[in-house]
This record gives C-alpha cells, sequence and structure tokens, in this order.
C-alpha cells in the first residue's frame, strides 16, 4: 500500500515535470535553451518552499499550498491514479491551478525575492502565471 502511494507520487512528479518541459519548449525563451526546462522542476520546489515560510506574505499562500501537498499526499484523487495518462493529468491540472493561484496572492515581487533559479527560469514562470515579466518601479 505504502509503495502505492510513493510511486504515485514519484509518477506524478514525473508527469508533472514532462508538461512544464513541454509548455517551457513551446514558450521557449529567446536564445531557445532546453536546459532551462532540465532546471525549472527544481527551481519550483525551491521556490514553493521559500513561499511557504515567508512570514510577510498572506496565510492564504501558505493555505494554498499546504492544501496542495495535502492533494497530493492523499492517495484519493479526482481520477484514480491506475487510469492510464488520465490519473495523473487531474494532479498536473490541480498543481497548475494550485500554483497560478499562489503566485498570484504572493505576488510578483515574492517570486523575484525567492527565485533560486536563472532569470529566463523565472519570466518562464511568471508568463505562465499570468504576471507580468517586467520589473514594475
Amino acid at each position: 500500500m505504502w509503495w502505492q502511494i510513493l510511486l504515485s507520487m514519484a509518477g506524478g512528479l514525473v508527469l508533472l515535470w514532462l508538461v512544464l518541459l513541454v509548455v517551457l519548449w513551446r514558450t521557449r525563451p529567446e536564445d531557445g535553451r532546453l536546459s532551462e526546462g532540465l532546471r525549472l522542476l527544481p527551481d519550483l520546489i525551491r521556490l514553493l518552499r521559500g513561499l511557504a515560510v515567508d512570514p510577510e506574505l498572506p496565510r492564504g499562500v501558505r493555505v494554498r499550498l499546504g492544501l496542495l501537498l495535502a492533494y497530493l499526499l492523499s492517495p484519493i484523487d479526482l481520477i484514480p491514479d491506475f487510469i492510464p495518462v488520465l490519473g495523473y493529468a487531474d494532479d498536473a491540472i490541480i498543481v497548475a491551478i494550485a500554483l497560478r493561484s499562489v503566485a498570484h496572492r504572493a505576488g510578483t515581487d515574492a517570486l523575484r525575492r525567492h527565485w533560486p533559479g536563472t532569470p529566463q527560469g523565472l519570466t518562464v514562470v511568471l508568463r505562465l502565471a499570468g504576471l507580468s515579466t517586467t520589473r514594475e518601479r
């Protein structure tokens, strides 16, 4: 039983990583390097950890991140993971919606402050979240 949960979580993360690679490829930076895609998932995880522990951000950010983690750890899904493709697709969609909500609630400045990766990776994340990619003065 525990190995099914672990396998489901690993499969969901791999699927999310692949989706992010495809999105990155379609919205690639001007120099067209795919290496950003390889770094995007670890940077996103560090970004989320930084946002989750930032006391300056609204409580809603931490609540959303906690609910997302609880959903991903829960063995109960909207579509069971044993259904090919669709089983992990619902996880990827919920992760994308939650991350977009967290990004909007936290704001561009908080994302810039906590982003551990390259500026090109941050640009992709901001673009995917529907936030402005230019620094406002």
